[in-house]
């Protein structure tokens, strides 16, 4: 990994570009997607070596992968509404998902 990773999984954030809010279900350390996938998605070419967050977006049953660089803490305390929330939390509480596994 080459970077420090700013938000962690059961967290909400905010797209900065595109103004949805969403709750971080994995993360990768830096983009593990195609060359081809980043080329028609990745428009204003975020950095590589930086982490990207896999994403439920709020409201609608899509999942993003997201730069670092384009979320932002969402404090607004409100929970997700997205089919597969249950998938991977247990629960809501003080602003942040449980996630459903287990850290030893």
């Amino acid at each position: 990994m080459t970077s420090e990773i700013h938000f962690h999984v059961g967290q909400i954030v905010r797209h900065t570009r595109f103004d949805y809010r969403g709750v971080i279900v994995d993360v990768d350390g830096e983009f593990e997607g195609t060359e081809e996938w980043y080329d028609l998605v990745a428009r204003s070419r975020p950095p590589k070596d930086k982490p990207w967050y896999h994403v439920l977006v709020d409201g609608s049953d899509q999942t993003t992968y997201v730069a670092e660089r384009h979320l932002e803490a969402d404090n607004t305390c409100e929970p997700v509404c997205h089919p597969d929330v249950n998938a991977f939390f247990d629960d809501f509480k003080n602003c942040s998902y449980q996630s459903r596994r287990k850290i030893n």
